[in-house]
């Protein structure tokens, strides 16, 4: 059985004016997310800026997050590392935390071979019994995993369930599929490609685009499983706009600043990320004037 199916939020982590995280805030994103419909809670992934935190703070905002959520929707915790032995502490410690999965990103800068990503791999979920997700974006990482490793890694690991796709590579992703004979759940990474995931098998997303709009993002997944793909079309098409803002900048900077413009008061991001760029800002706005969300 799938962690979940649907929409699982990419949450970001708030922060207080001198950086510390806001945990009043972060109850209160935690409690609007499933009220507004989320299927899932993915902390301290990217979009969490886990790459600034210390694993004290890491593990406290999973720890944290749990304990709000009391297992209403899985929580899932990015646990990766581009060491094999900080993965697996984080993952041992995310378990204890109460987390329900794992979302482990491809080793970065390291530039592991296909052997090695498997043997990284089957290290941290050897080290666990919660489900793992692998996380594959190469664009971030600079490693790209062959379909044969993600689904070796299905196939030959009972606790590897699946993965997260943000490589845009249709082709790759027709291949995984084929390959796995349903051992392989695959998530979209990317909100503008939900529906082409989906049509290929996909269990569903984990998204940006919740952060600001949990139900549409939801019901994106919710209409294509119900068999209205017209709506579920419809639904994605509409949300481009405002995902091609949020995407304008690297993430996660547009989409704390659409929470902010939009009240949230979530606070600023962690260097090295700075804050949007005026112009930028102007199109981010616009975008979520156009979808109703401002």
């Amino acid at each position: 059985m799938a962690i979940f199916e649907g929409a699982g939020v990419a949450l970001i982590t708030p922060f207080h004016p001198n950086g510390d995280v806001n945990y009043e805030k972060l109850e209160e994103l935690l409690e609007e997310q499933v009220a507004g419909g989320t299927d899932a809670i993915i902390t301290c992934g990217t979009t969490g800026e886990s790459s600034t935190m210390s694993h004290e703070e890491h593990l406290d905002v999973v720890r944290f997050t749990c304990g709000v959520v009391k297992q209403r929707v899985p929580v899932i915790a990015g646990t990766g590392s581009n060491s094999t032995r900080e993965a697996i502490y984080l993952s041992t410690q995310a378990q204890e935390a109460g987390a329900d999965g794992l979302l482990v990103v491809t080793p970065y800068y390291n530039k592991a071979t296909q052997n090695g990503l498997a043997a990284h791999y089957k290290a941290i979920a050897d080290s666990v019994k919660i489900p793992v997700l692998l996380y594959h974006i190469p664009g971030r990482t600079g490693v790209t995993m062959k379909p044969e490793t993600m689904v070796k890694l299905c196939r030959e690991v009972d606790n590897i369930v699946g993965v997260k796709e943000a490589s845009g590579n249709f082709s790759a992703i027709a291949e995984a599929m084929n390959l796995s004979d349903g051992c392989l759940d695959l998530y979209s990474g990317n909100d503008d490609q939900i529906v082409p995931v989906l049509s290929l098998g996909g269990k569903g997303v984990i998204s940006v685009l919740s952060n600001v709009a949990p139900r549409q993002a939801h019901d994106i997944c919710e209409s294509y499983f119900r068999g209205d793909v017209t709506k579920s079309c419809r639904l994605q098409l509409e949300a481009v706009p405002l995902i091609n803002a949020l995407f304008c900048e690297v993430n996660p900077i547009p989409v704390k600043a659409a929470m902010n413009l939009m009240g949230k008061q979530v606070g600023p991001l962690r260097m090295p990320l700075t804050q949007m760029e005026p112009q930028n800002q102007e199109r981010l706005a616009k975008a979520m004037r156009g979808y109703g969300i401002l």
